[in-house]
């Protein structure tokens, strides 16, 4: 398999935009990618995207140019950014293309995700005791955790907080001012141990990023950013995961688990060769619980970690360094994508107020998202 780079980046802001659809978000996206990359539509060989609520992915041609090129649609939960990410990475790396696009877009209403029991094999009864709530899910969850591993409110509130101050920052954040720990603590319980600072909220935006392979990222000038890997994995048995309508006995893995380790081996790295990392952080528990699944740290010692400020941007490991889904929103299709597209600023060092020092040299992004399924992808500078 030949090598493959990021050669272009492109981003809507996430949040709300009256007057676009999410599909024209994502065009708008395409066309600050292209720009990035120096390349116009026309070079496009293909495509893979994906959007949860907002149509079909093929439908950008529409705002981009009927030229012919082959898009697949890709909808995986809330790894479809990834996914559609992980397809065209393959389709370049197997030798078939030299270059194309993956994108993702979204655009939910106000409100919780409407998420239905049928589709996920559930009874009835699951939606109709307030399960197919996730905030409810993510609480009860943590609860479990925070009592197993001594996971105190003042270290979710923590993470909070760091992904406010880091919005400040990024121009595509959705959230842009901080919001002291005080606040967070004291404000609203939405399910208990979560307040409403440490949620983060379905929204809109649309982010797309150019592929190549080497010989096409030289010509363009752009092999700065090299995929050393990209895995998606879903829930193994006696994992405890979105939508699970129990817990089983015996215990097994998790999603996160297995995809984690498949990148790790694929990339030839480990967990203290990560000089910067995006993870999932649907309410401040995750970023908690994901710090341990992706094997930067042991169960429990995340109240050390964010007592001493090690994911903060200049410490050992900065998480979330453009905010996270706490402070950009989460629209479905361009969750997954957005870390990847700040990992890729990371790495070029376009980061401003919010870039990590010490010149970092590998990125890590991690998503997950019901009713189980996680997505890893490694870049290397």
């Amino acid at each position: 398999m030949t090598d493959v780079y990021i050669v272009g980046v492109g981003i809507h802001p996430f949040g709300r935009t009256d007057g676009l659809s999410g599909l024209q978000q994502g065009a708008y996206a395409v066309r600050q990618a292209l720009s990035d990359a120096g390349l116009d539509w026309n070079d496009m060989q293909f495509g893979f995207g994906g959007s949860d609520a907002s149509g079909n992915a093929d439908a950008i041609v529409n705002e981009l140019g009927l030229t012919g090129l082959p898009i697949i649609n890709v909808k995986n939960g809330c790894a479809t950014g990834g996914s559609a990410m992980i397809g065209t990475w393959q389709g370049i790396a197997s030798g078939q293309y030299d270059v194309g696009v993956a994108l993702g877009f979204d655009k939910h209403p106000r409100g919780a995700f409407n998420a239905m029991p049928a589709e996920y094999s559930l009874p009835d009864w699951y939606g109709e005791v307030g399960m197919m709530v996730t905030t409810q899910f993510f609480a009860m969850k943590l609860q479990r955790y925070m009592a197993a591993h001594g996971i105190s409110s003042t270290t979710l509130g923590r993470v909070a907080e760091k992904a406010f101050q880091n919005a400040v920052h990024a121009d595509h954040a959705w959230r842009r001012a901080p919001v002291d720990i005080d606040t967070i603590l004291n404000s609203q319980m939405i399910n208990d141990p979560l307040t409403k600072y440490m949620f983060c909220s379905p929204g809109e935006g649309g982010v797309a990023l150019i592929l190549a392979n080497e010989k096409k990222a030289r010509e363009l000038g752009r092999t700065a950013v090299r995929i050393k890997a990209a895995a998606v994995r879903t829930r193994p048995p006696g994992s405890f995961e979105v939508f699970a309508p129990c817990i089983d006995i015996a215990r097994g893995g998790a999603p996160t688990l297995l995809a984690s380790k498949a990148a790790f081996e694929m990339a030839g790295l480990g967990p203290s060769d990560i000089d910067v990392a995006q993870l999932q952080d649907t309410e401040s528990g995750a970023e908690i619980m994901h710090m341990a699944e992706n094997g930067f740290c042991a169960d429990g010692e995340q109240e050390k970690w964010l007592a001493e400020g090690w994911t903060r941007i200049g410490g050992k490991l900065p998480v979330n360094t453009d905010g996270g889904c706490l402070a950009c929103g989460e629209p479905i299709g361009a969750s997954g994508l957005r870390q990847v597209y700040e990992n890729v600023i990371q790495l070029r060092g376009l980061g401003g107020g919010r870039q990590v020092p010490g010149d970092p040299k590998t990125a890590y992004s991690h998503v997950y998202g019901a009713p189980g399924i996680s997505g890893v992808t490694i870049l290397q500078r």
